[in-house]
């Protein structure tokens, strides 16, 4: 039953996060902005529906008995940071990868201290939603997949940056 509980809030979360980062995208098109990075985004979706496929598959081929409160509570932790993430960039927050020339580039909020915050936690929740529950393989594979997928994406989104 945790586990039913857990992977429904972290896929009514994902749902969140798509709605809002579609309206936010509304808003962004009508004040100028530009996507970039437009050929990899499908990969990433996909990588992330995989992600929820694997730990319901996993989950329920490995049946582990019990969750970790620690991982637990850091993944709490991790959905905290990503609202001050979301609340830092307001409106400029977006799954996509958008720059809009004539507003200049956020610098409040986790922006202060680094460049990337969202995807330090992005990395942070694919190695520790799965380690909650025990599963190993998912944790371990798709780590590695979204490295790889960050290190595509955080170049695309540093040349939007630059412009």
């Amino acid at each position: 039953m945790a586990f039913i509980l857990f992977i429904s809030f972290i896929i009514f979360l994902r749902i969140g996060e798509l709605l809002l980062s579609r309206r936010n995208e509304k808003w962004l098109l009508q004040n100028g902005a530009v996507e970039y990075g437009k050929a990899h985004y499908p990969f990433i979706v996909i990588l992330h529906v995989l992600f929820i496929v694997s730990l319901i598959t996993e989950y329920y081929t490995m049946r582990p008995v019990s969750y970790s409160l620690f991982f637990l509570l850091a993944y709490f932790l991790l959905i905290l940071l990503k609202v001050w993430v979301i609340a830092s960039l307001g409106k400029f927050w977006n799954t996509k990868i958008y720059r809009a020339p004539t507003f200049p580039l956020v610098k409040k909020g986790p922006y202060k201290y680094i460049k990337h915050p969202n995807y330090v936690i992005v990395i942070g929740e694919i190695a520790i939603i799965p380690l909650t529950f025990h599963l190993y393989y998912t944790a371990v594979i798709f780590t590695v997949l979204n490295l790889f997928m960050l290190s595509v994406r955080i170049k695309e989104e540093n040349k939007a940056l630059e412009h």
